[in-house]
């Protein structure tokens, strides 16, 4: 069998069971993104998109950052990212996926233990995967049994200790007991890494998210594509975390570095939330909205953010309840496994800044007339 042959075969295997991915196009009312203040296609980002061009701002680096890719809207972003976000300092990377790899295949030391929840993004598990550090995971947002996974652990080990969770979970959509795990940390001199990419944006006093005060030695990234709207990823933590990353991990030195106009355009976000709580507001009206009709029209609860999974638990229902919102001109997708563990393939629906308080309750309208249809 040919590998042409033999890949037909194991699409055709997704297919039979669901689970064949495609590219669709965006089609209908926003609630499948992750663009939770609106800011993408937004007046206020164009504008700050012709204030860098007329700033003769570039739109490609040229090279990595080490060697002539580095470029001054690089460093103040850093800078002014650093000073938001809480923190001594700060690393623009081309991504939420290259900053998880970095950050875990390089920080964690051969005979330190990386302590994760088992839900964390899959780009901390490829960092893991690539790093020296031992890894267990613990069932999900239990700080306790956290705790008894680190004291087994322990017994016969004494390396540094990494504890990595979200703060708000892509697929859950719960948020972590960061207060707790904060102490926990704390309590063994633990490094806490909180990957905000969920939360900047929309949790937080101006939008700096659920880590930001935190006591405790905390290592934060922050995606640049969602809330606020650009691209690219902010890992935000103690300088000599930071100037080890430049001079050690992979996915920063040997990458192109990310667009000096891009990141233009995030310090323009940053200072967008800085000077106002209007998008976060809105944000969270949107959200309060959203969890209010879903509970009313559909008996549906236990939401805690953006991110309102709404559990089918056979994958090709789940698609055919997506395809038909999608009818109905709303954009949600479903979403099966690999992505969230099996038997509970779902409707994500994110609530966005590009929808209002009444396509929110013609969404959840729609979804409970799906669910009296198949009662």
């Amino acid at each position: 069998m040919t590998a042409t042959a033999r890949l037909d075969r194991a699409l055709d295997v997704l297919k039979t069971r669901h689970r064949l991915r495609q590219l669709a196009p965006r089609h209908g009312l926003d609630f499948a993104s992750n663009d939770y203040l609106g800011l993408a296609g937004s007046d206020l980002m164009r504008q700050a998109a012709q204030d860098a061009l007329a700033r003769n701002v570039p739109l490609g680096s040229g090279g990595s950052r080490l060697l002539r890719g580095n470029h001054p809207e690089h460093e103040r972003l850093e800078a002014e990212a650093a000073a938001f976000f809480g923190a001594e300092a700060a690393l623009f990377m081309g991504g939420g996926f290259q900053a998880n790899q970095a950050i875990f295949s390089t920080l964690p030391a051969a005979g330190d233990l990386i302590l994760h929840d088992e839900l964390v993004h899959a780009s901390a598990h490829e960092g893991m995967r690539l790093g020296r550090a031992q890894t267990l995971a613990f069932p999900h947002n239990d700080v306790s049994a956290a705790r008894q996974v680190l004291a087994d652990w322990q017994a016969s080990n004494n390396g540094q200790v990494w504890i990595a969770v979200e703060s708000v979970y892509s697929m859950e959509g719960d948020l972590a007991s960061l207060t707790e795990l904060a102490a926990f940390a704390r309590s063994e001199n633990a490094v806490l890494v909180v990957d905000e990419a969920h939360a900047t944006g929309v949790f937080g006093a101006q939008g700096q998210g659920l880590a930001h005060g935190l006591d405790a030695e905390v290592l934060t990234l922050h995606t640049c594509g969602k809330g606020l709207g650009v691209s690219g990823g902010l890992i935000c933590g103690p300088k000599p975390m930071i100037d080890t990353l430049i001079n050690r991990a992979r996915p920063f030195i040997f990458a192109t570095a990310p667009s000096p106009f891009d990141a233009a355009l995030v310090r323009a976000a940053i200072k967008a939330l800085q000077e106002s709580h209007a998008l976060t507001i809105h944000a969270r009206d949107l959200m309060a909205h959203a969890h209010s009709e879903a509970q009313r029209l559909g008996g549906l609860g236990g939401f805690h953010s953006q991110i309102m999974p709404v559990i089918i638990g056979a994958d090709e229902p789940t698609m055919r309840r997506a395809e038909q919102l999608q009818e109905l001109g709303f954009d949600v997708r479903g979403i099966r496994p690999p992505t969230v563990p099996r038997g509970t393939s779902r409707l994500r629906v994110s609530i966005t800044g590009n929808v209002t308080n009444d396509d929110i309750t013609a969404l959840f309208q729609a979804i409970a007339n799906q669910q009296t249809d198949t009662q």
